[in-house]
């Protein structure tokens, strides 16, 4: 498992691997091998880095029931990501709603 982190120690946490620098690299690096798929949750920073790079082959928001008035963009990148609609699934108890989309191209 590897956790993207700019604060956690390495030290603290046995048999995960702290990536602090050169993500794009590792998750290159990542996708070249053989293997299951690799799940990104959170990281808007980390997720626009790559998508700019075009390696995000899907992308799954899930609209929880709460409303902010400010907070962290979702997507802060400079290229626009076409997206095509590919499932969706709504947890009844909670109201949160999942979307799942494959990205089409990355578009500027």
């Amino acid at each position: 498992m590897f956790v993207f982190s700019r604060i956690l120690s390495q030290a603290d946490y046995a048999g995960v691997t702290i990536v602090k620098d050169n993500a794009v690299e590792v998750v290159t690096r990542l996708r070249a091998k053989a293997g299951k798929d690799i799940w990104l949750f959170g990281g808007g920073a980390l997720f626009s880095s790559l998508a700019e790079l075009g390696v995000v082959d899907t992308v799954e928001v899930s609209v929880m029931p709460v409303l902010l008035g400010q907070g962290i963009p979702m997507i802060a990148t400079a290229k626009r990501l076409e997206l095509e609609l590919t499932g969706h699934k709504v947890y009844e108890k909670t109201g949160i709603v999942s979307l799942m989309y494959s990205v089409k191209n990355a578009c500027r």
